[in-house]
């Protein structure tokens, strides 16, 4: 079992690319970007004295809005090796949810992309802070967000009051290397590092305030589930901006001096062309990226012979995909992990050896050096091996907490240190967990959290709406997808569109309903609870979404 690393994560890039300096660290194929261990740890440093010299500080929250650009990775090694708190914005947003989360995060720097699907950030930025455009970059002074005072675009067009990436490259040449390490030095591993918002059942997303040892260590287990060693060459599909991407695929690697092939936005060419050609030995993916690979007509055409491992989360896995990229994509040693956010975020893992029916059935054991229990749920008493209850976990891994809400951390975090998941799970005698089922509403669509509070309060702002209530209904592609049940205000009418319509660039294009039924009522309890789990039997019917059902809970 590996011993616990004490160690941030600026250092651990440094001692790195000291014993490999001449490693391939990070390959994008289809930009023909090679960096070494050693480049790679150079162009850290010098990101990491352009936000020394723009007067970013230790603590500071430094916010990406991103996907999974060359510039993202540099920035989560820089801010590592400065001290700053990198705040990572969910590329899906949109002008609600980025203005809540700069609002609520203190964010005083913003790096950003010029669009994405073709939605214009810079359009929805300056929607949100108007005063930017008169801006002299580096001094904004907004209303709404005090506190932001940097925008640094990715492009090369130049757009009134932000810098570009180059020029915070240039800044770095006035920094002396010595307060460079200065700075390194003076940061401790307890250090908050990361913050990555999830959403509340109580509604408003919350930020996961996690640490370098938090990561670090988190990183150093999945690998050594994985058996990953610096001789492995790992392509990274999933998004950066989750713990996926940024802990499981990126830091992972670094802790064992693996080579990253990062794919910027999932395609399933990009890809099985990008394991074909750099010959990769470990995939990362949720299980609808799989099936993509899988069923893409050209799938032969492609040598995956190379694969070996890899991890498959975000949602539960289907037996036959799991079957299949075994023995069609040849990824014998592919893990599951099971986690969340405020865990850093892996909780338990199977192992490379594990069967494949323990590794379809379960989601693992814990990983080195973490806790896991099964409780009656509301209590802390421990239930018996092979009897339901809710996982709860306590390490390392476990979160500071959640940012400027203590209350909220209060009811994650129990004064022993046990995190509380909401999930329900049964443990066997060997200790691997099966998860069972969700005390919280969350849907999980396609590997995406969504708590329907959130749509909730959204829709609630429509003035048509009196009342909604929004589920999740079972669907073959997704796992879930979102529904919403809503009545309608005395005299009012309104189509499904036209609500779909009031959603669109305003929440993400994922949490959008997919269906909308409109009542004059919802089934109640006695003492005037709506009962969800009634509406989603009757979605079912009136939507004939048997079979998906079966799927799901097979």
């Amino acid at each position: 079992m590996a011993d616990a690393m004490h160690i941030t994560v600026g250092k651990l890039l440094e001692k790195v690319a000291k014993e490999r300096p001449h490693h391939e660290a990070v390959v994008y194929p289809d930009r023909g970007l090679r960096y070494t261990y050693k480049q790679f740890d150079d162009v850290c440093r010098q990101v990491a004295k352009g936000f020394m010299k723009l007067g970013i500080q230790k603590g500071e929250n430094v916010a990406i809005w991103a996907t999974n650009y060359p510039e993202w990775l540099t920035a989560q090694f820089a801010t590592g090796k400065i001290g700053a708190v990198l705040v990572t914005v969910n590329t899906n947003y949109r002008t609600a949810e980025l203005e809540y989360l700069l609002k609520q995060s203190d964010s005083t720097t913003l790096i950003l992309m010029e669009s994405y699907r073709g939605a214009s950030y810079i359009e929805m930025l300056y929607e949100i802070v108007p005063e930017l455009k008169n801006a002299e970059p580096g001094k904004l002074q907004s209303e709404k967000l005090p506190f932001l005072k940097n925008v640094i675009v990715l492009g090369e067009t130049r757009y009134p009051g932000m810098f570009l990436w180059s020029d915070l490259i240039s800044m770095g040449d006035s920094i002396r290397s010595e307060d460079l390490e200065e700075r390194m030095n003076s940061l401790q591993p307890d250090d908050v590092i990361n913050m990555q918002y999830t959403s509340g059942t109580t509604g408003f997303p919350k930020g996961v305030m996690l640490t370098h040892n938090n990561i670090v260590n988190n990183a150093a287990n999945i690998a050594e589930c994985m058996n990953l060693t610096h001789e492995d060459r790992m392509c990274i599909p999933v998004p950066f901006f989750h713990c996926f991407g940024c802990v499981l695929g990126t830091l992972t690697c670094v802790t064992v001096g693996a080579t990253m092939v990062p794919v910027q936005e999932f395609d399933v060419v990009q890809v099985l062309t990008a394991v074909h050609e750099e010959k990769c030995t470990a995939l990362h993916g949720v299980p609808t990226m799989f099936i993509a690979e899988l069923n893409h007509p050209d799938f032969s055409k492609y040598d995956l012979s190379s694969l070996r491992t890899g991890i498959m989360a975000g949602s539960p896995c289907p037996i036959e995909v799991m079957k299949a990229v075994v023995e069609k994509m040849g990824a014998r040693e592919i893990t599951i992990a099971y986690g969340q956010t405020e865990s850093s975020p892996v909780i338990t893992q199977t192992r490379t050896q594990d069967p494949i029916e323990l590794r379809v059935a379960s989601v693992g054991r814990a990983l080195p050096n973490v806790e896991v229990k099964i409780v009656e749920p509301g209590t802390k008493r421990e239930v018996p091996r092979g009897v339901q209850g809710e996982l709860c976990t306590r390490g390392y891994h476990v979160m500071k907490g959640y940012y400027k809400n203590p209350e909220a951390t209060a009811k994650a975090i129990d004064e022993d240190g046990w995190l509380h998941t909401g999930d329900l799970a049964i443990m066997d005698e060997n200790g691997y967990c099966k998860i069972t089922g969700r005390l919280k509403d969350m849907i999980i669509r396609g590997g995406e959290n969504i708590y329907p509070r959130e749509i909730e309060e959204f829709l609630y702002t429509h003035p048509k709406v009196l009342d909604v209530q929004v589920i999740g209904v079972p669907d073959e592609r997704y796992g879930e997808e979102v529904m919403a049940w809503i009545r309608l205000k005395e005299g009012e009418t309104a189509t499904a569109e036209e609500i779909r319509d009031y959603c669109l660039g305003k929440i993400s294009r994922f949490k959008v309903p997919r269906y909308i039924q409109f009542c004059s009522e919802y089934p109640m309890t006695a003492s005037g609870k709506i009962q969800k789990f009634k509406l989603r039997e009757e979605a079912i019917d009136l939507l004939n979404l048997h079979k998906a059902n079966s799927i799901e809970t097979a």
